[in-house]
């Protein structure tokens, strides 16, 4: 059409050619023919390496993986960006919440994997994912303060079923009665505790003290007897306990001294379990049933700006006129949105969808480093079977096999892509 002759427009296109021969063309004939061979690359193995995909374990579980990849990480990242998108052309601060939204683009994968890495943590110290998730679990069911107290020598209490203790004789009324116990460090107690002190005798109640029988020193304090060093067990439950009843109860105060009424004569008293429950840490976000969607997060997090810029820029060619005839016409928001907007868009968000697809068949970065050692074969996916069959297993031939899998699911992707903009182009 230019008048270019096809030799110089060969030489022109001949640099590029090669790169892409050298870089492209050679690696994937080379990784086809690689796979029909054994280990050592000298016997021939005919399909060996292929049936291999379909009988090993690690396989097996990337392959099952990589379909949960593909069919929730682009359709959540897809949506969010579509919902993002149309929000944000409501809000006068909307191009600020796209750049928030789109600054994870600019984060490397081997960055954000570290980032996950440390939010999934399941100290909630240090993980926030656990930090926010026991904050909420702890508005609604508090966890005792003393999850690792027990009797010490000499005790009155014994152990109950579950995890409860049980004083060994039944208590009298006017006789002021000892629980002490150990375990708790001096700077894990309450708050609200107090130096521990006797309890006074009063005539028909049951009194007594509860309290943390541990002074630092060897040698030092009394056993049994409160110490002026020693802190009163503030908030701990006390049940008075008559033919497996309860006939009464009551909570220590401050200095650890409680007092029960006239019915707990005769009874055995019980620290209830729920004293000593252990406190709540949290999910254990990289275990190997939470693992695969936690990285499925991270990876939305990253994406779905790049959804949203997209669908963005397919909003903003959406003619204006459409949205307000439709609503002229008596539409609500909803229905403007499910019934004129998303169709209009279609074509953009199958492409944005179809991209992610491609890019989740590929995702290697995130599950490496996200995923620990322990539940790394839970999280596996193609990509890391890949390169632990080819490096860490030395066996090239078995992921050479898996290379042209890969290959081989994301060609028909590709097409479709492709032949969705060539019908773009035409109109």
């Amino acid at each position: 059409m230019t008048g270019t002759r096809r030799t110089v427009a060969a030489l022109f296109l001949l640099p590029a050619l090669v790169l892409l021969g050298a870089l492209v063309v050679y690696p994937i004939g080379y990784s086809v023919v690689r796979s029909f061979y054994d280990q050592s690359g000298d016997g021939f193995a005919g399909l060996d390496n292929y049936k291999a995909l379909f009988t090993d374990d690690g396989i097996r579980t990337a392959l099952k993986n990589n379909v949960l990849w593909v069919v929730f990480a682009p359709t959540v990242a897809t949506a969010l960006g579509l919902i993002f998108a149309v929000l944000t052309e409501r809000i006068r601060w909307g191009t600020a919440f796209k750049l928030v939204v789109f600054m994870p683009m600019a984060i490397s994968m081997l960055a954000a994997g570290i980032i996950f890495r440390l939010v999934y943590d399941q100290d909630p110290d240090k993980g926030v994912a656990n930090a926010v998730w026991v904050g909420v679990h702890d508005t609604f069911a508090q966890s005792s303060a003393f999850p690792k107290a027990h009797p010490g020598r000499q005790s009155p209490l014994e152990a109950a079923q579950g995890g409860a203790f049980l004083t060994r004789e039944p208590v009298r009324a006017g006789d002021p009665v000892s629980l002490p116990l150990v375990g708790v460090p001096p700077d894990q107690m309450p708050g609200s505790a107090e130096k521990a002190a006797p309890a006074p005798a009063e005539p028909g109640k049951v009194t007594g003290t509860t309290w943390q029988d541990f002074t630092r020193g060897k040698g030092v304090g009394t056993l049994g007897a409160p110490d002026p060093s020693e802190l009163g067990y503030a908030g701990m439950r006390i049940e008075a306990v008559k033919d497996g009843k309860v006939v009464a109860s009551t909570t220590a105060a401050g200095d650890g001294t409680f007092t029960l009424p006239e019915a707990a004569d005769g009874a055995q008293l019980r620290l209830p379990a729920s004293n000593f429950k252990e406190a709540y840490n949290g999910l254990d976000w990289l275990g190997p049933s939470l693992v695969t969607p936690a990285i499925i997060g991270s990876y939305i997090w990253m994406w779905a700006g790049f959804a949203m810029v997209l669908i963005a820029a397919g909003l903003a060619s959406v003619p204006r006129e459409l949205l307000e005839a439709a609503r002229v016409d008596g539409a609500n928001e909803w229905q403007v949105f499910r019934r004129v907007t998303v169709p209009l868009l279609a074509p953009v968000l199958a492409v944005v969808t179809v991209t992610l697809m491609i890019n989740v068949l590929k995702v290697f970065d995130l599950v490496f480093i996200i995923a620990p050692g322990s539940s790394q074969d839970d999280a596996n996916v193609l990509a890391l079977e890949l390169y632990r069959k080819g490096f860490s297993e030395d066996q090239p031939g078995i992921a050479s096999a898996i290379a042209v899998f890969l290959l081989l699911l994301v060609i028909p992707v590709m097409w479709f892509n492709v032949r969705r903009l060539r019908r773009e182009v035409r109109r």
